[in-house]
């Protein structure tokens, strides 16, 4: 599996020194919505990380890393809790040699240093790590939730959606067709709708 042209070069070595360390396959697959990646045990007993083919080098390395952090986890205490202190202790121990400006921007790093203090089952869940991690850029034609104005409507998953007020860290976001309210992470996604067609 040639991985490289997912990962920033100087990582490389040290990606490789994991990946025959630790006697996983590496599988880059298409875009899922609901995760970055994933580590199982295969019917055969052998374990398997796949990563989206999607992310940046940054995120891919991030969750290239936060997947061996599971199988090492798994390795040495057996079945622990998925994101418990266990798993915590080993993703910080196997990120350290990664915190380096030449793999990591100086614009990424105070929010990946942060983030690594306590981290999450997910990024996402970092708002400041997640913008830093996308170069605080949506992907094309598409909008973060805090862009879109006020009492706009946009489209997440095919439904449509009025932005509301903003909470603490969340942005309450009515659903047309249910009336009911969600809120919303601030970095998530979403596309304009075509208010004329609506």
């Amino acid at each position: 599996m040639d991985y490289n042209n997912f990962i920033p070069s100087k990582a490389i070595p040290f990606v490789q020194f994991l990946i025959d360390e630790h006697n996983f396959t590496l599988k880059i697959v298409n875009q899922r919505q609901t995760k970055h990646g994933d580590f199982r045990q295969l019917p055969d007993g052998k374990f398997q990380i796949t990563v989206n083919n999607n992310l940046n080098q940054h995120q891919f390395l991030l969750t290239l890393v936060h997947e061996i952090a599971h199988h090492v986890t798994h390795q040495k205490f057996g079945r622990v809790q998925p994101h418990g202190k266990e798993w915590k202790a080993i993703f910080q121990h196997l990120m350290l040699p990664f915190l380096h400006p030449e793999i990591y921007p100086k614009e990424i790093l105070p929010y990946l240093a942060n983030y690594l203090k306590n981290p999450k089952a997910s990024t996402d869940a970092d708002v400041n790590l997640s913008l830093a991690l996308k170069g605080n850029e949506a992907a094309a034609g598409k909008y973060f939730v805090f862009d879109i104005p006020f009492g706009s409507l946009f489209t997440f998953k095919n439904i449509v959606y009025k932005r509301g007020n903003k909470r603490r860290t969340r942005y309450e976001c009515l659903n047309i067709k249910n009336k009911k309210v969600y809120l919303f992470n601030q970095n998530v996604e979403v596309t304009l709708f075509d208010q004329e067609a609506f």
